[in-house]
């Protein structure tokens, strides 16, 4: 699979103020990026992913014509863009705000104003997706891993079912809710289940808790995918056998350690 390198890397850097335009391209030229693109509507910016594409689009929150939010749907929503990753920039900090954009599959959300170390990271990020590489397991053919995927979102299921593909799980099967996976569960045998924890009907916590009080489910490895990872009511969560707590946005590198651990012996 050949890599892209940082300097090989198109942007398009999404952003209605020419003053934060010059300055964030220029952070971005400061960790060699190839070429940035720039737009200041989300219209210009749909005509520009549309003309010529892009490898990764980095968008402020507001805009005269729209939110980055309807961006990031639209961009999701179209199966020829759907795999480009969106990194938000943003000064907004009530978590409800930012939830939507994890649900919507976000890849990195950078805080307005942002250091070069989280912009060095949210870039990692964003190049773990584009560059997969597979996962090399000792006791399993990774391809051969079933994966019960379970989320209410479906554009956070495409982005975490993206992740997954690329290291090689093609194995995998969606629930949107607790409900429904339990259904499958019944049904069909699975190596590991990646869960969300909000979700109606039945949330991640209980679906974890049927997992392991089930003797036929119970040796199933869980991963729980959560805005609140970092929350101290999480500490509870583990108590009822979640094998590990991954934070939404769902970060590659994290996820491959997760599955090397959780799968590799």
């Amino acid at each position: 699979m050949e890599h892209i390198s940082r300097s090989e890397l198109n942007i398009l850097l999404v952003e209605p103020s020419d003053t934060q335009r010059k300055i964030i391209s220029a952070m971005l030229a400061k960790e060699d990026i190839g070429q940035v693109e720039t737009a200041g509507t989300v219209a210009a910016a749909l005509q520009s992913i549309k003309a010529h594409g892009t490898d990764l689009v980095v968008s402020a929150m507001y805009f005269e014509d729209g939110t980055g939010l309807e961006l990031l749907t639209q961009i999701k929503n179209d199966p020829k863009t759907q795999a480009i990753p969106f990194m938000l920039v943003s000064s907004e900090f009530r978590p409800a705000k930012l939830e939507e954009f994890k649900q919507a599959g976000v890849v990195a959300i950078l805080p307005k104003p942002f250091e070069p170390i989280h912009l060095n990271r949210a870039l990692n990020a964003s190049l773990d997706i584009i560059n997969t590489e597979e996962l090399e397991l000792e006791l399993f053919d990774v391809h051969e891993v079933r994966v019960l995927l379970v989320d209410d979102s479906r554009m956070a299921r495409n982005h975490i079912r993206r992740v997954l593909e690329g290291m090689g799980l093609k194995k995998i099967t969606e629930a949107e809710n607790g409900a429904m996976a339990l259904t499958l569960l019944k049904d069909q045998a699975f190596d590991l289940l990646v869960t969300d924890y909000n979700m109606p009907e039945m949330d991640g916590r209980e679906l974890s808790e049927f997992v392991r009080f089930n003797p036929d489910t119970a040796h199933i490895p869980i991963i729980m995918v959560t805005s609140e990872a970092n929350n101290a009511h999480m500490s509870n969560i583990q108590q009822t056998g979640v094998n590990a707590l991954c934070d939404k946005p769902f970060e590659s590198a994290e996820v491959r350690k997760m599955l090397m651990s959780l799968l590799g012996h």
